[in-house]
């Protein structure tokens, strides 16, 4: 069975998840942790639990979800996974640091890229990747059909939707992929979100109302 330990980083609150089951093999989506202090209490947990970390994942490619990608990468020894339609984020890493006013961040590029229906396995677990872009050109969602449960990033939050006024947004896209997607998904689906406070696709379809 798989456990979803969550941690709030950075000044953008961003979540970054640790998936993990009793084998102790685990992946970490999105990490967002930018200080020192962030990045060691990331490690300290996978230490603690004696966890042996096997890949990076990512659902899109903003600067506060990819904070931490090399600090991961280059401590525990493991490929990051995103979608090829992400480099277009990567190669403007530093630009987007300027935009927000942040003083540094550390390039990072995608070791293996993710297709639609992807399973990524760790331990006796697998993860489905959906391909669900509007908010960024190669925006994925890691699906779990045995839990009922997806990490989303950036896509659908509580009551809300993920923007589309950065470079490589688009509204109409963000909405397609909702609606053909996400909502294709079961209702009891717990949609774990990249800031903020999980939900269910029940309730979004029910009081979400940008959809």
């Amino acid at each position: 069975m798989i456990q979803i330990a969550s941690f709030v980083f950075s000044p953008f609150a961003e979540n970054t998840y640790v998936l993990y089951d009793e084998t102790q093999e685990a992946v970490v989506i999105d990490p967002g942790c930018y200080s020192s202090h962030e990045r060691k209490i990331l490690q300290n947990f996978i230490q603690e639990k004696q966890l042996k970390l096997v890949k990076l994942l990512n659902t899109h490619c903003h600067l506060d979800h990819v904070f931490g990608n090399e600090f991961i990468k280059q401590t525990f020894q493991v490929p990051s996974y995103a979608h090829a339609n992400e480099d277009f984020n990567l190669d403007f890493l530093q630009v987007s640091a300027q935009m927000f006013g942040i003083a540094e961040v550390d390039n990072t590029r995608t070791d293996v890229y993710l297709k639609e229906n992807d399973i990524i396995s760790f331990g006796n677990s697998v993860l489905r990747v959906l391909f669900t872009p509007g908010h960024s050109p190669g925006h994925v969602v890691f699906y779990n059909a045995e839990q009922n449960f997806c990490i989303n990033g950036d896509v659908l939050f509580r009551t809300s939707i993920g923007r589309t006024d950065l470079p490589g947004g688009h509204h109409q896209t963000l909405l397609n992929s909702i609606r053909n997607v996400m909502f294709a998904l079961p209702d009891k689906t717990i949609i774990y979100t990249g800031h903020g406070e999980p939900t269910t696709i029940a309730f979004e379809k029910k009081h979400n109302p940008f959809l």
